[in-house]
């Protein structure tokens, strides 16, 4: 492929094969959007973890170190740090996961700057370090990065993946570790200052985060440009929330984030339910898989254009049964547009300009 390509592959895929699905449903109830915002750290989530079980996140690997030791990371356009389990940390999770040795590294430098990152189920703390961290063939000299002490719950323990690579912002970054991507920029290792993200529906195969670059081959239907609202996430506005030309939520605009470290589509409470509602479904989400296809696309309004998500990508089926993919989450009426919305599109993160772009794929 043109590509590093990224692997998917959903949480209940990882706990069959490893034999712990029943007792993971039976104590994690998770609110995966929780991890951005410390607020819900203290909120619990009702919404039962199976919801977003079958929607893979993407990751990728990475190297840190010379000689390199390798990492498997979720490309999180969600949050800004950079980390991994280290030999520093004796937390259930860091005992099936990669673990950095820093020891084992000529390039690495220590500091004695500590880290703390506030997730669902507790913090992720460990220290930061700098070393060369190569990145799909782009290799920057001095990044800072988190290297992990302890990791909270059971949740990392599960994970198919080892460490998160945050592309959102600096000004969220905790303990102000400048991001990956903004080393690329500063050290002029991409040729725009941009990424973009392709999210295939083979869960195996195809997806990419592409640093520095738009491939063409994704973009023709044509680039719907959206200026951010804030420089924190990748933060934008929002104009409404529809179905069948009926606006269901966000009547008079709310802000939205595009977050590729979230599975599903998120948003106020009483909004969810209300498409919920208009979807045939109560607040667990469940619906009958025969009258899932014949669902109306639910449409985003953004910048004046309409985004819509059909039901193929809104419906999550599993072992047979369907759920909506939809969560609530009540932090200052943001919504999420997770890994649900993005299947739908081609998504340019432009730093350059301060705006994302969106090119349907259907």
């Amino acid at each position: 492929s043109v590509h590093p390509g990224l692997e998917g592959k959903s949480l209940r895929q990882s706990l069959k094969e490893h034999g712990l699905l029943e007792h993971y449903l039976k104590h994690n109830p998770y609110n995966l959007a929780s991890k951005y915002f410390p607020a819900l750290a203290s909120t619990v989530s009702s919404e039962p973890l199976e919801n977003y079980l079958d929607v893979s996140t993407y990751y990728g690997t990475i190297s840190i170190g010379t000689p390199a030791q390798d990492f498997t990371v979720l490309f999180d356009t969600g949050s800004s740090n950079l980390w991994v389990p280290s030999v520093y940390c004796s937390s259930e999770a860091c005992t099936n996961h990669n673990l950095f040795n820093p020891a084992d590294s000529s390039t690495f430098v220590s500091t004695n700057e500590n880290v703390s990152i506030e997730y669902g189920t507790g913090s992720m703390t460990g220290i930061l370090g700098y070393d060369t961290v190569v990145v799909e063939d782009i290799t920057i000299s001095q990044q800072i990065f988190g290297l992990s002490e302890t990791e909270p719950g059971d949740f990392f323990y599960y994970t198919p993946f080892d460490g998160i690579l945050g592309l959102a912002f600096p000004s969220i970054s905790s303990s102000g570790a400048t991001p990956v991507f903004d080393n690329m920029m500063s050290e002029d290792l991409v040729s725009q200052d941009l990424f973009s993200v392709y999210l295939s529906n083979d869960d195996e195969s195809g997806s990419f985060v592409l640093f520095g670059g738009i491939d063409d081959s994704y973009t023709s239907a044509g680039i719907s440009w959206i200026p951010l609202s804030a420089e924190t996430y990748w933060q934008i506005t929002m104009d409404s929330v529809s179905m069948n030309d009926e606006v269901l939520a966000c009547s008079s605009s709310c802000q939205a984030i595009i977050d590729t470290g979230t599975s599903l589509l998120a948003g106020p409470t009483s909004a969810i339910d209300n498409i919920l509602d208009a979807l045939g479904s109560d607040s667990s989400g469940e619906i009958s898989c025969d009258s899932a296809s014949s669902l109306p696309d639910i449409v985003f309004t953004l910048n004046g254009n309409a985004f819509s998500v059909p039901a193929s990508g809104y419906v999550v089926e599993s072992d047979g049964s369907c759920t909506l993919g939809f969560e609530s989450v009540d932090v200052d009426d943001l919504w999420i547009l997770g890994d649900v919305f993005i299947h739908e599109y081609y998504v340019i993160f432009d730093r350059a300009n301060d705006r994302v772009g969106l090119s349907s794929l259907s």
